[in-house]
């Protein structure tokens, strides 16, 4: 098993008490398989539906962000390989 990757950059390299703190984290892992499952359904007489599908992703990856004064990171957006958190300084 290959293990994950991240990098992570903050907004600024200086920050005043109060300020609004932005990191962002980019992330992957090679043994995340994605997944589409389809469904037909078809009655006796040979009618189907349209398909439906659904995504899931196997082997997903968790993001835990916490920082040395105890402050608090707020998720704003994750999309499955860059998140951003948001903390005041």
């Amino acid at each position: 098993m290959a293990a994950p990757t991240v990098t992570v950059a903050l907004d600024a390299a200086v920050y005043a008490s109060g300020d609004a703190m932005t990191l962002t984290v980019t992330y992957g892992d090679a043994d995340t398989w994605p997944v589409t499952i389809t469904l037909v359904v078809t009655d006796a007489q040979g009618n189907s539906s349209a398909p439906a599908r659904v995504t899931a992703v196997i082997h997903p990856l968790i993001l835990t962000v916490t920082d040395d004064s105890d402050r608090t990171w707020t998720k704003l957006s994750d999309n499955g390989a860059v998140a951003d958190y948001r903390a005041v300084a």
